[in-house]
């Protein structure tokens, strides 16, 4: 009986798991931020809800998207995957918090900080991402692993934008980052999504099937960071010109992985769609830039449908993966899945005004807020358990 308590009460959740391991704070600080930002967005928007905002609200909502939501995802992501892949010891504990502090800080300045210095409020946001760069970077540097640069390399400029965005307001910087957290999608999405097909589909099928071009790859980010160049510069013709071959490198790579495949397996058809949101998504900005095309269009199709269903995917994987759990995905979460992807859709069509905007706005609304509560609900206790396998972290 004694030992049966004392397993019971190991497995319990606790707050203090939550700084066990990277992933596990910042996956439910994302999930809790995505329910709440994108509801207040709209109350703001309509005119029902005016807080005191250290930036104006269509600014705050476009920071907040992508370095509230996907800094803390790319945080829990790299900081956990870069420990794997160096073998070094894992961030936990009060480092862990003290990183977790920063990041919530900024979420509180940005929302509630309207009456203080801006440069309070700027320094603190900008110092999140540099503070992850620092605790992957020196893994990377002492072990050798200098494959590993290339995404620091990328952070370094995602952060550059976000500087130059927080310092200047600047549309553009959102421009510029949005195609940088593609050129993140294509390295990252590009590591693990052939590799996970790869290894699924020789239990179940033929995994050589599945072709890996590292050519293709740098051909690829190449054409990214001069799509940043140019946007950053102003040069429209240019960028809507090179955003053509982006796409249609993005969708030949994304052919090679054999995603139709894997129709059988939600935790990697997953990949493979939202993925596909980046061809779809560098058309939209290349209809932007050369023809006019509405530019709210483009950042939805990157920003819901490629990074939010991206980062969706990979939480219910790593979430599972490092909890020394297996890999069955939970009940509710394929209707999460098809939830945050109709919810790419309907925003989409409604930024190119094919659905009215209330109705459009509204439903894309409930189906992000379902989709991430379905996740809160199925992996809160999760990450806030220890590990079924009795490891630590």
């Amino acid at each position: 009986m004694p030992t049966n308590t004392h397993a019971i009460a190991n497995t319990a959740p606790s707050l203090g798991q939550l700084f066990a391991y990277p992933f596990r704070v910042f996956f439910l600080s994302l999930t809790l931020l995505a329910i709440a930002v994108v509801p207040a967005w709209v109350m703001i928007v309509s005119g029902q809800w005016q807080p005191p905002l250290a930036m104006p609200g269509i600014y705050w909502h476009q920071h907040e998207m992508l370095f509230g939501f996907l800094s803390a995802a790319i945080a829990g992501f790299l900081l956990t995957a870069v420990c794997v892949w160096t073998q070094t010891e894992r961030s936990h504990g009060a480092r862990l918090l003290a990183l977790w502090l920063v990041w919530l800080a900024g979420r509180g300045l940005l929302s509630f900080g309207g009456d203080l210095p801006d440069t309070l409020v700027q320094g603190v946001n900008l110092a999140f991402l540099p503070l992850v760069m620092v605790d992957a970077g020196w893994r990377v540097w002492r072990t050798r692993q200098w494959r590993q640069l290339m995404i620091l390399v990328v952070l370094g400029l995602l952060w550059a934008m976000q500087a130059g965005f927080v310092l200047t307001l600047q549309p553009v910087f959102i421009d510029g980052a949005l195609i940088m957290a593609l050129a993140l999608i294509g390295i990252i999405g590009g590591r693990i999504t052939p590799a996970f097909t790869r290894n699924w589909l020789r239990q179940h099928d033929d995994g050589d099937a599945v072709k890996m071009r590292p050519w293709l790859d740098r051909a690829v980010l190449i054409n990214l960071v001069a799509l940043l160049a140019t946007t950053v510069a102003g040069l429209a013709t240019v960028s809507g010109v090179l955003a053509i071959p982006a796409a249609l490198l993005t969708l030949i790579r994304l052919a090679g992985w054999q995603g139709w495949r894997t129709r059988g397996e939600p935790l990697l058809w997953v990949l493979h769609l939202s993925i596909l949101w980046v061809p779809v998504a560098l058309v939209l900005f290349a209809g932007h830039q050369l023809l006019a095309w509405p530019g709210n269009a483009w950042s939805h199709a990157a920003g819901t449908g490629a990074i939010a269903c991206l980062i969706l995917g990979v939480m219910a994987r790593v979430a599972l993966g490092h909890t020394g759990r297996p890999l069955t995905l939970p009940r509710g979460l394929v209707t999460a899945f098809l939830a945050l992807q109709l919810a790419a859709v309907l925003r989409v069509l409604t930024a190119l005004g094919t659905l009215p905007w209330h109705p459009g706005i509204g439903t894309a609304t409930l189906l992000w807020c379902l989709a991430f509560g379905i996740f809160l609900w199925r992996y809160g206790g999760i990450l806030a358990s220890p590990r079924a396998d009795g490891r630590p972290g």
